[in-house]
């Protein structure tokens, strides 16, 4: 896979759009305890050795607990929006605008790297994705260790809400699911109400990867899993698990 060409405008993906200042607005305040109790399943589970690079750190919060544990972390987006919200978070920490297809660093320059909250599967090809492992490979040093935090798939499918409607404010959201050769994509309208605002439409998708298909994946790249949670607090994962949190380290 070869980057774009310089100079070229490249095809739009929905998450260049929705990681705006739109999506600060409708979700202004995520769980801060969440991230800890995150962070913490990392560093007792394979503490790594810095630097840590936490890939799609978006606003920061992970970051903040990164560097409230006192590891040396440096954050990766390429949302503008979100990295000035993580610049606001955790002033003096290293932030980098990028493509995590396409990561600026050299060859094993990280001892750990995290991906926190469904930062997976974004992109409309498998093997664009399998470039992203492969990336993280590249960067981890022999040993680095990592997390990779998903959802589980298979939990997706039986519990999918097909729509779901709130207000914010003056604002009317509503939120529709399907599943989509195997991707979940989630459609928001924004409808601003009594103003003449009109109402702007967003998008979501994400692949589904079950849990052998991702841990196959990631040990064909290098990247050894030595475990799977179903939870923060380091639970089993099992078919009701809510999350598919992979642990372990660069072969």
């Amino acid at each position: 896979m070869t980057e774009p060409t310089p100079g070229t405008e490249p095809s739009r993906e929905w998450f260049r759009d929705w990681f705006g200042e739109e999506y600060l607005e409708l979700y202004p305040h995520r769980d801060e305890a969440e991230a800890a109790r995150a962070v913490r399943l990392y560093l007792e589970t394979v503490p790594p050795k810095a630097p840590v690079l936490d890939l799609a750190c978006g606003g920061g919060r992970h970051l903040c607990e990164l560097a409230e544990a006192g590891v040396e972390a440096i954050g990766l987006d390429l949302s503008r929006v979100l990295l000035a919200e993580a610049r606001r978070a955790v002033p003096g920490v290293p932030l980098v605008r990028a493509d995590m297809r396409w990561l600026p660093f050299r060859d094993e320059a990280f001892g750990g790297l995290t991906s926190f909250f469904t930062s997976f599967g974004y992109f409309p090809s498998v093997a664009e994705d399998r470039h992203v492992i492969q990336g993280i490979r590249r960067v981890l040093r022999r040993g680095g260790t990592f997390m990779l935090d998903f959802f589980n798939a298979d939990r997706v499918r039986e519990t999918l809400v097909p729509r779901d409607e709130r207000c914010i404010g003056d604002r009317r959201v509503i939120q529709t699911r399907e599943i989509v050769d195997d991707t979940v994509v989630k459609r928001i309208r924004v409808r601003d109400e009594g103003t003449a605002g009109g109402e702007r439409q967003f998008e979501e998708r994400v692949r589904l990867y079950g849990a052998t298909e991702l841990g196959e994946m990631l040990e064909a790249e290098g990247l050894r899993v030595d475990g799977r949670y179903g939870d923060y607090a380091g639970g089993q994962f099992d078919a009701a698990a809510e999350r598919l949190i992979l642990v372990g380290a660069a072969a």
